[in-house]
């Protein structure tokens, strides 16, 4: 499809949702860069929603980051947080809005990598200024759910309708213990899953101590040093007895079979309440500096929505992919697409006709990747 037709086809979707009764609503904002008013720029996103305090109001809110891989790993030396980490200034902003909008904790997490400890001292190795995080938040905490970490116990959380390939998940009590779940995204492409974004993201929520290729075969390990790529992404081994087995031992080893197939089924298991993605700048080609051909980009877009699946469709478009296409096509070209496996597992809707943008048009958003 070229960029004309594309353009066609996303007129020609808008057309339709206006036409007929939508089943999402999805925020579109311009940003072009992190010295703009982050809070002002987020705020007015979360307008266009309706607003978020009716989410939060008196509720423990729990925030998914997107610190994937090492600190240490940068691409071409620049910033993490301009390139594949989640921004420190985009993070510090949509805390400060959640607490002015009544929430009674905010809590920031991620699974770092490779190691258990505080998930300040990560944020810290990683460039950040803590100190101004909790100056922007009066009610935050941080949880590193690598392992049991601060909440000292685990949960296990159930795939509604049974699971793709597990039947539930065994994670950090942190997302069991809140009322509103949110995923702070970046816009990114993944070499594995096709597309890195807001479900994609709670792709870190499995603890390394239980699903890591370091894990305990009995108890969890308590010191994850590794990845989960035997037990998520080839299924090599099971994860510790602390969670249970596949459904399947039969069933595909490949990763892109997989992997689209894990992250709907944690969205379906640990709900997403609100989306947001940040295209300011970001990388095109791949989730992160070990992946071959990336580029530095800047979409200059924001993007938020109730919706995962919705959310996540109206930012494979402003990529310049169909949100919709089947393995073999796209971006997904090599793998299956998880926008319609969440989409099955009745988490929300991937097209776009059914979609309403408000904010900047879409055809006005839409930003090419890498192929």
């Amino acid at each position: 499809m070229t960029r004309k037709e594309f353009l066609a086809s996303i007129a020609a979707a808008g057309a339709a949702a206006g036409s007929a009764r939508s089943s999402a609503v999805v925020a579109l904002g311009r940003c072009v860069s992190y010295e703009e008013d982050q809070v002002a720029q987020l705020g007015a996103l979360f307008d266009k929603l309706g607003g978020i305090e009716k989410l939060v109001k008196n509720k423990t809110v729990t925030v998914k980051l997107n610190l994937t891989g090492s600190p240490g790993l940068r691409f071409q030396g620049r910033p993490l947080g301009v390139t594949h980490y989640t921004h420190p200034k985009h993070a510090a902003a949509l805390a400060h809005l959640l607490a002015k909008a009544g929430a009674r904790r905010v809590r920031l997490v991620e699974s770092a990598w490779a190691t258990a400890g505080p998930l300040e001292e990560f944020m810290l190795d990683a460039g950040w200024n803590v100190r101004a995080l909790r100056s922007a938040c009066p009610v935050l905490e941080f949880e590193n759910t690598n392992a049991k970490g601060r909440t000292g116990r685990y949960v296990r959380l159930k795939v509604p309708g049974g699971g793709l390939v597990y039947p539930s998940y065994t994670l950090n009590a942190a997302y069991d213990e809140t009322d509103v779940f949110v995923s702070l995204a970046k816009l990114k492409q993944h070499d594995t899953c096709g597309v890195t974004l807001g479900m994609k993201n709670i792709f870190g929520i499995t603890p390394a101590s239980i699903y890591g290729d370091d894990a305990g075969d009995g108890e969890p390990n308590e010191n994850p040093e590794k990845g989960r790529v035997n037990v998520c992404h080839l299924g090599k081994r099971q994860p510790a007895a602390a969670a249970e087995p596949e459904r399947d031992l039969s069933s595909s080893r490949e990763p892109e079979t997989r992997m689209p197939r894990i992250t709907a089924e944690l969205a379906a298991a640990r709900p997403i309440h609100l989306t947001v993605i940040d295209g300011i700048e970001t990388v095109s080609g791949g989730e992160g500096p070990w992946i071959r051909g990336l580029k530095p980009v800047r979409p200059g877009v924001l993007i938020a929505g109730f919706d995962p699946v919705a959310t996540d469709a109206v930012a494979t478009a402003v990529m310049g992919f169909n949100p919709r296409a089947p393995r073999g096509e796209g971006v997904f070209k090599k793998c299956d697409n998880t926008l319609l496996l969440a989409e099955k597992l009745g988490l929300g809707t991937a097209d776009l006709s059914r979609i309403e943008v408000r904010g900047l048009p879409l055809e006005e958003a839409v930003f090419p990747f890498a192929g």
